[in-house]
């Protein structure tokens, strides 16, 4: 049975960003959906990764705080799932596993970030706001709007990356990539850079490394002869637009 979207905030006219919190842990579930709640989110919760997408389709949450370790479809799976269907929302992982090495794990299924259990929910909430944010950010004045990339065009105001058949899935860390690196387009940014702007200090430099990795099979004719995003050796990544 598909979970009904709860705690709606009364004032509509408002913008209010929903929040689909999957984990199987029912008292975990009830102290995200009070704390989130509270702090101005609208929630819907589900147990498991069938009962949230029976949820997707009657809603398109904002972002989705999703555990790694539940019962039938794991997280990992689910996520890739999820990205495989052209969602491109942030999601955030929760596991009890914190090991840098499953955090690599997470970005490569698609994740935009992973919080290991036990965690304070103001972490959790500062995270969510701040990927919230990255996914609709504006341009700094002087940038140019559209930045062409072949027969690709990205659209800096809408992180939107469209080709001769239409758009282009980005995960948000994808595209929050693609936005720091257009915005100076030509300028070298370091690995230490680049995870800074991105919000991936903790997890390491290697992250940055999967979402070029990831971005460039979005970009690149071919992404073994990078053309566009082309690493500079010793120094980091360089973003190079051109027709």
């Amino acid at each position: 049975m598909a979970v009904k979207a709860t705690g709606v905030q009364p004032v509509e006219e408002e913008a209010v960003s929903h929040v689909l919190v999957v984990d199987d842990d029912p008292r975990l579930r009830r102290l995200l959906h009070r704390y989130l709640f509270e702090n101005g989110f609208r929630i819907s919760v589900a147990a498991h990764a069938e009962e949230a997408r029976q949820t997707l389709n009657g809603i398109q949450p904002d972002a989705i705080v999703l555990d790694v370790n539940m019962p039938g479809q794991d997280g990992l799976d689910f996520t890739r799932t999820l990205r495989a269907d052209g969602l491109d929302m942030p999601i955030i992982l929760l596991t009890a596993r914190g090991e840098p090495e499953d955090r690599i794990t997470g970005l490569e299924a698609g994740a935009d970030d992973y919080l290991a259990k036990p965690f304070e929910p103001r972490e959790l909430l500062l995270r969510l706001k701040a990927h919230l944010r990255r996914h609709q950010p504006a341009p700094t004045p002087g940038t140019p709007r559209i930045v062409r990339l072949g027969d690709k065009e990205f659209d800096l105001e809408r992180l939107l990356l469209q080709g001769p058949d239409g758009n282009i899935h980005l995960t948000g860390g994808e595209a929050a990539l693609l936005a720091v690196l257009s915005r100076r387009p030509g300028e070298i940014f370091s690995r230490e850079e680049i995870a800074t702007a991105l919000d991936m200090l903790e997890i390491g430099e290697r992250a940055v490394d999967v979402q070029v990795t990831r971005l460039r099979r979005c970009i690149e004719t071919d992404p073994r002869e990078p053309r566009f995003l082309q690493t500079v050796r010793g120094r980091g990544y360089v973003l190079k637009p051109g027709l």
